[in-house]
């Protein structure tokens, strides 16, 4: 792990798993039955069954039941509690969780806030390592007049060897609006930056205490059928071997 990021979930030992997460202003288990619904009505006719299970144990342990991560399709999504009003959505795909759609989706059918959080350390030597990137995104229900319902988005990224800066919507109060400006556009938005915009938002999702409060449970969305793109299977240290992790 890098010295700019120092103090990621899990010491980032579950990357690629954890490098992008998505959040609902949502119970747990309502969060978990309402997406079954929705993915239920796009399984069922090709004859795939969705199943909703609780998932007890350590935060590891919860992250655990995503295990084998897939290619092709996503199989499982996994629902974890916090110590605050928002849940956290997991998937397993072997390159991570591929949280926009989803949040995008649910904030919109349930009139909630979701978020998509991307945190990837610029570790990139030759051909070796990741491109660094620093994301928040916050969707909202239906925006009149929008086609799609972003509230906020903020980023900072190397996008193929050289990073980007951008942002869209109304800045939140707690913004630190004149560091856009800052010279090098990857300290235009940074971790630490990141780390306090959730706090305000309510969320700590750096720490590792910040998950399954005493007496929750997670909850995993399993789908099991005729799937259309079948991929391959990986263990979390063949994924992270193939991302140069």
């Amino acid at each position: 792990m890098t010295q700019e990021m120092k103090g990621l979930l899990l010491e980032d030992r579950w990357a690629p798993v954890t490098s992008t997460t998505g959040f609902l202003e949502l119970g747990t288990e309502q969060a978990a039955r309402a997406f079954a619904t929705w993915q239920e009505g796009l399984m069922t006719p090709r004859g795939i069954t969705v199943e909703v299970l609780p998932v007890s144990g350590s935060l590891e342990q919860a992250l655990s039941s995503l295990l084998p991560l897939t290619s092709g399709e996503t199989q499982r999504h996994l629902f974890i509690p916090t110590r605050s009003a928002w849940t956290a959505y997991l998937e397993n795909g072997w390159t991570g969780t591929d949280a926009a759609s989803p949040m995008r989706y649910m904030a919109r059918r349930l009139s909630i806030r979701c978020l998509r959080v991307v945190t990837v350390p610029h570790t990139l030597r030759g051909n070796q390592g990741r491109y660094g990137a620093v994301m928040l995104d916050v969707f909202g229900p239906e925006q009149p007049g929008k086609i799609l319902n972003y509230v906020r988005s903020i980023y900072a990224a190397n996008d193929g060897g050289r990073w980007v800066f951008g942002h869209s919507g109304e800045p939140f109060p707690f913004e630190q609006v004149e560091k856009y400006q800052a010279r090098r556009l990857r300290d235009r938005f940074t971790f630490e930056m990141l780390k306090d915009y959730l706090h305000h938002l309510g969320l700590a999702p750096f720490n590792e205490d910040f998950y399954l409060p005493p007496g929750s449970r997670a909850w995993l969305i399993q789908k099991t059928g005729p799937f259309t793109t079948v991929g391959r299977e990986y263990s979390l240290e063949e994924a992270r071997a193939a991302r140069v992790l």
